[in-house]
């Protein structure tokens, strides 16, 4: 059994990636980082490339430009054994025991016996699943197999995590102790990078954002960065005001009124004292607050512009 590659040590760069299936162009010079110890949540509708993205850095597709390292060292195969990755489609084989499995795979990723075998029990008991250790993956739930997705992805002490969808199909609890699986392997300095639709899980977990369009990056920084780059929107509770209030304040736009609550997005040059004097011409303004976008909803404008 050929020993592991060595740790990598660094930030994952993803550099100018480019790649086309004939006429169709999936990516466009993507460019991001992740450093050690950081969540990066990689997000983008359906087909806009984050899977490809993921592939490359896999080694699985070859880019048509662009290159990946770790630290300044090229992410050769020797490098990417050291990958831990989960597939959003099931990468296991269904009629395998999950405890087999998972050893076949960490051998295969160098580990000697007793150290795979050591590393399937803390890592199936970690997930909860140690009890289904003998059943094959086919007989497992969809949550359990995702877990043992999971499990296959760390069981080599991988040094860096690229997963795709991993909490797809998860209940509450599995999202929970997924999400602190994650926590735990960036306290340990490895750089994680995860692709969700689940934009409120993003949010919670993630140190930076990037978001991919038509197959190249919008926009990447951190959470509370990107929704402060949004619309100045303010949250008024005059409860004696009737609707249309603000409907003919210049640079505001209505958003939704409820039950004397007002949300309006101001326009670039936009007074918001105009917006609350207007507010109090009504009655009594019991709140006036500025209220960020979330990561949904920026992202929704984002993809839409």
């Amino acid at each position: 059994m050929t020993t592991p590659a060595p740790a990598a040590t660094g930030p994952l760069h993803v550099q100018g990636l480019s790649k086309s299936y004939g006429d169709l162009r999936a990516l466009t010079d993507v460019t991001f980082s992740v450093a050690p110890g950081e969540i990066f949540g990689f997000v983008g509708s359906n087909g806009a490339g984050k899977t490809t993205t993921m592939r490359i850095v896999l080694g699985v597709l070859a880019a048509d430009a662009g290159r990946v390292t770790v630290g300044d060292r090229p992410l050769d195969a020797q490098l990417r054994r050291r990958i831990g990755y989960m597939p959003e489609e099931r990468g296991l084989y269904p009629k395998m025991k999950v405890g087999e499995q998972l050893t076949y795979l960490a051998r295969l990723h160098g580990l000697p016996a007793a150290e795979a075998d050591a590393a399937v029990a803390r890592w199936t008991d970690r997930l909860g699943i140690a009890e289904r250790t003998g059943d094959t993956v086919d007989a497992l739930s969809l949550g359990n197999q995702q877990r043992v997705q999971l499990a296959a992805a760390l069981v080599h002490d991988p040094a860096v995590l690229v997963l795709d969808e991993p909490f797809s199909g998860l209940d509450p609890v599995a999202v929970d102790v997924m999400s602190q699986v994650l926590r735990d392997k960036a306290a340990e300095g490895v750089p994680v990078i995860f692709s969700s639709h689940q934009l409120e899980l993003v949010e919670q977990l993630c140190h930076r954002v990037g978001i991919i369009v038509g197959g190249a990056m919008r926009t990447v920084g951190t959470v509370d960065a990107l929704r402060d780059q949004g619309p100045t929107r303010l949250e008024i509770d005059a409860p004696a005001a009737a609707p249309g209030w603000a409907d003919r304040l210049p640079g505001v736009t209505v958003l939704g009124h409820t039950a004397g609550r007002t949300v309006v997005e101001l326009a670039p040059d936009a007074d918001d004292q105009q917006v609350l004097a207007a507010a109090l011409a009504t009655g009594p303004v019991h709140g006036f607050t500025q209220r960020r976008p979330s990561l949904t909803e920026l992202f929704r404008e984002v993809v839409t512009a």
